[in-house]
């Protein structure tokens, strides 16, 4: 009977607490239909810029379903790639092939790159396959008893260069990057919630608001103390991933740290938002389904072309998209500060956004 009637108070208490039950019973569907969308859109194909390249080995490469932009002058491949927004640059001079692929997804370029020699093998083939039909009917023309001998040519060697990147790079060597960014956002944003939550719960917010403090000074007080914990928490990430676990680092260690900062102030900023909404450090945890978890999803770990078009909006809308995107550019392609203007200066938009929806969500706790 004890057990019955426990079962039955934590049945009560589930359902008078409707947020738990949202949570439980939507999150994992939010979070089943983003993967669905994420992992069964559309494949791009490659875009390959050619010269020089007949026409019989273009049709096969076409076959294997790449989007084939042809040149007549290729004096910079490595330009044209970025200019063009290419995959690839494939270029022939007599017997002698160069190949730039520009790497910036190891997977897909590795992919590319295997559809290109298996083009030039069948094209090889065939030409072998005619030559040696035609050598073979000549011979027996000339000497009908003549044994027959011939051996094959073999494929071609393709010179290969990368923009970034070289052969030996893997998918991880893009993924952490994006990995050293999420940790701290998500850290950051799990104290600091967590923190501000403990503030309420004591009753320390509450007596601080019937201060005649403004709710402003509450939220810069709350960041810059809290800010100065996530600064040193970053600096440790960044430094520990790039010099004890070797992660690559091919552009400039400050701007990883700048971004990894604006990361952590959008996450703190964040975290103190949600904590306004929570009454426990239970729900505050409920949280990190729908406001941490998609961020994976968005931060460039899936390929954002092949997404449908509205969730790339939905991507666009997500911190980690950009921090992602400024820390693969810095630390895999070598980017510098210039290059990444763009996404730091949105970062700041996010924050001050979170800035002002804090100074909102506080004016609900103030009695007087």
């Amino acid at each position: 009977m004890r057990t019955i009637a426990l079962v039955k108070r934590v049945c009560i208490q589930m359902i008078r607490d409707k947020r738990t039950l949202a949570l439980m019973m939507v999150a994992p569907l939010v979070i089943l239909t983003l993967l669905h969308f994420l992992l069964s859109s559309e494949t791009t194909n490659p875009r390959l810029g050619v010269n020089g390249v007949e026409e019989v080995l273009l049709d096969e490469l076409k076959e294997k379903e790449i989007e084939i932009i042809q040149f007549e002058q290729l004096k910079n491949p490595g330009q044209l790639i970025k200019d063009e927004s290419l995959d690839a640059v494939l270029q022939i001079e007599g017997d002698q092939m160069n190949l730039t692929i520009t790497n910036d997804d190891p997977s897909k370029a590795k992919l590319l790159q295997t559809k290109v020699m298996q083009a030039i093998s069948t094209v090889n083939a065939k030409e072998q396959a005619t030559n040696l039909s035609k050598f073979v009917e000549d011979i027996r023309h000339q000497l009908p008893n003549a044994p027959i001998n011939i051996n094959q040519g073999k494929t071609p060697e393709i010179n290969t260069s990368y923009i970034y990147g070289s052969s030996d790079t893997t998918f991880f060597d893009q993924l952490s990057p994006i990995l050293v960014g999420f940790f701290v956002f998500f850290f950051v944003f799990l104290i600091s919630g967590i923190g501000l939550l403990r503030e309420r719960t004591t009753g320390t917010l509450d007596r601080l608001m019937a201060t005649p403090i403004q709710r402003r000074d509450i939220v810069f007080g709350y960041l810059i103390g809290y800010g100065l914990f996530a600064i040193i928490q970053t600096i440790i990430v960044v430094f520990y991933a790039t010099k004890v676990l070797d992660i690559m680092l091919v552009g400039s260690l400050w701007n990883v740290i700048l971004i990894n900062l604006s990361l952590a102030l959008v996450a703190l900023l964040l975290g103190i938002l949600l904590s306004a909404f929570a009454n426990s450090e239970f729900q505050m945890m409920q949280f990190i389904p729908i406001a941490i978890v998609p961020q994976v999803f968005f931060a460039g770990i899936l390929p954002f072309e092949g997404m449908p078009e509205w969730m790339q909006i939905v991507a666009k809308c997500m911190p980690m998209y950009y921090g992602g995107n400024a820390l693969v550019d810095v630390m895999y392609k070598g980017f510098g500060l210039s290059d990444i203007k763009n996404e730091l200066f949105v970062l700041l938009g996010f924050a001050i956004v979170f800035i002002v929806l804090n100074i909102l969500a506080l004016k609900k706790y103030r009695k007087i």
